[in-house]
Parts: C-alpha cells; structure tokens; sequence
C-alpha cells in the first residue's frame, strides 16, 4: 500500500517537472508581443487597417471586438459626454448615456486608393446589457475613430489579442 502511494507522488512530480521544464523550452517565436512596431521600422504604406468591428454578450460582461490588418497601433479609450463625428463636430445618433470613444493611430479604414477597406457597421443600435450601440465616427488623417453607448457608467477592461490582430473592450455587467 505504501509502495503505490509512493509511486503515484513520484508519478505526479514527475509529470509536474517535466510540464514545467516543457514551458520553459518554448521557442521564442511563441512568444506575444504587445508592442507595436516603432515610426522608424513602419513605413506610410505599412499603415494598421481597420476592417471591422463586432460584438457579443456573455454571461458577466459584453465584449466590443474591433479588426485590423497588419498590427494594433496606439489606442486610446476615453469616457466622453457626447459622442461626435470627427471633422464635421455633427453629434452621433446613438441613444444612451455614457459613451466611450476608441481612436486608433496610426490607422485607416481606407486603402492608398480611397477605397473603404471596413466591413463593419458604421452607425448600428445594440440591445446587450450594457453595450447599447457603435459607431465609427473617424477616417481621419491617420486617425480611426469609433463611439460606443452605454445606458449605465461603463466598466471595462481593454486590451489587445494576436493572430489575427484585434482589440477588445470587455464591459463587465457588474456595477460598482
């Protein structure tokens, strides 16, 4: 009985070191990168497209997923009073009471030729629990701008996910 006792602790080390020792012999190509490349290593024709922008509900929060091709730039999320259209200033129809802006930089959701490479919507009503409505309110001068409506003060957490590039908004169902 000791001997089996034994040798299932042994068991477990064992696979417990080898699991340990596996994790550290992963090839450096495993590893993510946060960081986006530096102005001198991108060139203008390198700039990040935004292609799309979707949403989901889940059980503890609702996610905002935004698109890109090449890599995510600098993004800012900004809790602002009202959401406008970028150049114009004209306020964005989206019902709601606390609103989040999301800018990219260096972005574009255009090609070198002007053609809109964004497949998203640009202006849609929601109906999750707390993510009310998006809009993309920029295509500026390397500027992408999108606005999102909450009826209730929104806590979220944001970051960014790889192969394929995205960045997300988590809004938690959970007020505080």
């Amino acid at each position: 009985m000791i001997h089996a006792r034994l040798r299932q602790i042994v068991a477990l080390a064992s696979g417990a070191l080898l699991a340990a020792c596996l994790s550290f012999a992963a090839p450096a190509s495993a590893a993510t990168s946060t960081a986006a490349p530096t102005a001198a290593t991108v060139t203008q024709s390198q700039t990040p497209l935004v292609v799309n922008a979707r949403w989901g509900g889940h059980a503890t929060y609702d996610r905002l997923v935004i698109d890109l091709q090449g890599y995510v730039p600098d993004v800012t999320v900004t809790p602002v009073p009202q959401l406008v259209y970028d150049g114009s200033g004209k306020p964005v129809p989206l019902a709601g009471k606390y609103f989040l802006e999301i800018r990219f930089n260096p972005a574009a959701a255009h090609n070198d030729a002007g053609q809109s490479v964004y497949q998203g919507p640009k202006l849609q009503k929601i109906y999750l629990s707390k993510l009310k409505g998006i809009a993309l309110t920029g295509d500026y001068e390397g500027y992408v701008t999108f606005g999102a409506a909450f009826d209730t003060v929104p806590y979220y957490r944001a970051y960014t996910l790889h192969s394929p590039e995205r960045f997300v908004v988590d809004i938690s169902h959970v007020t505080q």
